[in-house]
Order: structure tokens, then sequence, then C-alpha cells
């Protein structure tokens, strides 16, 4: 039975694909062969020997010790894609607030409270301190076209306006997806300079970190709006509140309030509601769920952070699966020591990414603990696992 440490509330519908037969899943579990987590910080937490996998339930793992998962030969999952469609939502909203003055003509119509019989004479004669344009025909520069970036994109082109996206690294997947009616920019500093609203849809690390900030702020058109439903850290708040003061920037709108942010017109802080949705929460945990049984069953990877892809259909009578340092000859090494003990190979895949490499082998009859020792032994082995194959002569 695999034991499953849930460190957030997960919505049912993930969580009801792990069977009570095979899986054991509760908060308490101290030593589990896997973890599925939302926000949850476990930058500080130390892992056990026996944990296989972690699976966050949302596209960002920053709550994540990626690093040393790794080198423990964790694999680290996440869920890309899954809330794709509440964030593009959002960002669509975020567009219209920032055009439209919305939030402070709903706060001033509210404070008319007591007006009675005059309250609708007041709102004609007071709503035009309110007017804003619209965004029809105007020019939205989408940096980052994962899988919310692209549906950004594409529905903005559907509300009329011209769109230009940038991405040096999107998908074969993302561009099949994305509207002709997209330009390509070439550079970001093409989005920078030319664009009416910015939208930022990039995950944050060190390439990232501060992407927006002074000097391509001072690049952008005067009264431009930036949108931020990404990571905070991706706009340095200092640079932007600047900006806003002095007209540079009319509006900032972000997903991620901090203290600076809060009270000062022009910026709206929404309450990290990107994935906030119920649709977007059962995506998530049932694609984490999918992600979990499918490697600790048959030792398949997709959609990890730190490890390669790495998918087979299981075949012979054994599974073998070694995670590994991207090493000369890693796989020859293996191989020979099965060969030493005449155990024959029916499938094998072989995949790296970066300095990790990952090694699935399916055998013909069993395998004896001396023999997976000695594979464990092999300089660079971080992990070996080997899964029987319970569906082989169904």
């Amino acid at each position: 039975m695999f034991t499953i440490q849930k460190l957030n509330n997960i919505s049912s519908q993930g969580l009801d694909l792990f069977s009570t037969e095979r899986y054991e899943v509760a908060s308490e579990i101290s030593n589990p062969d896997a973890i599925i987590v939302r926000s949850f910080k476990m930058n500080d937490m130390e892992f056990p020997s026996k944990l296989k996998a972690i699976a966050r339930a949302g596209a960002g793992v920053n709550n994540i010790p990626v690093g040393r998962c790794t080198e423990a030969g964790i694999v680290v999952f996440n869920t890309p894609g899954a809330n794709a469609n509440a964030v593009k939502e959002l960002a669509i909203a975020a567009l219209l607030l920032s055009s439209r003055n919305i939030i402070k003509g709903i706060q001033w119509v509210q404070e008319q409270k007591g007006g009675q019989d005059e309250v609708p004479q007041i709102v004609e004669k007071g709503k035009s301190q309110f007017e804003g344009p619209e965004i029809s025909g105007k020019k939205l520069g989408v940096i980052g076209l994962g899988a919310i970036g692209v549906m950004v994109a594409n529905d903005a082109i559907a509300l009329g306006m011209k769109v230009v996206g940038y991405d040096p690294f999107i998908s074969i997947e993302s561009a099949w997806g994305l509207s002709s009616s997209v330009s390509k920019a070439d550079t970001l500093d093409q989005i920078i300079t030319t664009c009416d609203y910015i939208t930022i849809h990039v995950p944050l690390n060190d390439k990232t970190k501060g992407l927006i900030n002074k000097s391509r702020i001072d690049s952008m058109k005067t009264g431009v709006k930036i949108i931020n439903l990404s990571r905070g850290g991706l706009v340095i708040n200092k640079d932007v509140i600047e900006a806003i003061e002095a007209g540079k920037v009319g509006c900032y709108v972000t997903d991620f309030p901090e203290d600076e942010l809060l009270g000062i017109e022009h910026i709206i802080c929404i309450p990290h509601l990107g994935a906030s949705t119920p649709e977007s929460e059962a995506n998530c945990a049932v694609m984490a769920a999918q992600q979990i049984k499918d490697f600790l069953e048959k030792g398949n990877i997709k959609n990890s952070v730190n490890f390669p892809e790495c998918v087979l259909m299981q075949t012979g009578d054994n599974r073998i699966i070694v995670a590994n340092d991207n090493v000369p000859n890693m796989v020859g090494q293996v191989t020979s020591i099965l060969a030493s003990k005449s155990i024959n190979i029916a499938d094998m895949l072989h995949r790296t990414k970066g300095d990790l490499g990952y090694i699935i082998l399916d055998i013909d009859g069993d395998i004896e603990e001396e023999t997976v020792e000695r594979i464990r032994a092999v300089d660079g082995v971080k992990k070996v696992r080997v899964i029987p194959n319970k569906n082989k002569g169904c």
C-alpha cells in the first residue's frame, strides 16, 4: 500500500482517485511515499528517505525546495494548464478593471447611500469622473505563451484587441493553439515599447525575477497598463509605484498584494484569486493525483519540473526505474549488471534533463534484491525502484 500525505485541503475529485485498496491518504502521515500540496511552504521540511514524489496542485513550485528534492532523487510534479482557464478569466477581468475605472466607480456609488430619491440624479451627474477607455482596438502585449498566455491572447483577439506575443521557448502544443491573428515579437523590447497593455505569464526564476523594472518601465508608453497574475517577484514594486505616481503607468493590477502596494490610487490588488475557482482546484487536484498514481504504480513521469518526461507502456514481468546523474555510461553500467545475472530486458527508455537522467527497464522474470543493491551502488545513482507488472497475463 502506498501512503500519500496531503499538506493542504485538496479537492475530493482528486483524492477520490486514490483507491482505498492501494492508498492511504491523510494529513498526519509522517513517512509518506508521496506528498500532494497546494500552497504549504515546504522549504524547511525534512524529507524522509521513503519519499519518492511531490505533486503541486498548481503551476508554481516556489513553495517546494526543488534543488534539495533533485539531490535526493525526489520527483517534483506540477499541473500546468489545469488552472489556465481560471487565470485567463481573471486576466480578461483585469484588462477591463484597469481601463474602465469600475472599482472606484462602484465605491463612489456605495458612498451615496442615504441619498434617497436623489441617488439616480447624483449618479448621472457624477459618473463622468469615472470614464475610461475601451480595450477594443488597443494593443496588448502577452509575455509568456504557455497554456495561460495562449488563452489570454486568443480571447483578447476575440475582444477586438491587437495582440502581440513574446515567448522564445514556446512549445509546439502552445504554438498550435495560438490564434494566427496574434503577432510574434522577436524581442521583449517590442512588447515593452509598443503596447498599451502588458500582461505577464511566465514563471518566477533567477532569469525572470524583476522582469518589469525601472529601466523597462521607462521604455514603455505613457499610460501603459500592466497586469501581473503570475508571481509578485516578476515586478519590482518600488519601481512601479514611482511610475504610477509620476503618471508613466496608468494602472497596475496584481494578484499578489503586499503592504507597500495598498492604498495607492491606480494600483489594483486582487487577493490571489487566479486559480481560486472550484473548477480549477478540482482540475489541479485530479491532474496531480493522476501523475502521482502513474509514477508510483508504473514509474512514469509527466509534467515534472526537475526530472525528464519518461513514459513507457509496461510490458515485462517487472519494471526497474533508476533516477541518476546525467553522466556517461550510466545506462551501460546498469544493463551490464542485469546481463551478468542473465536478466533479459524486454523494453527500455532513457531520458535526460540537464544534470539528471531517468531510466525505465522492463525485464522478463524476477530480480533479486542483491542485484538491485548493485545498481543502487553505482556512482551517480540516486534512487532505484522495482515495480511488479500487476497486469501481466491479464
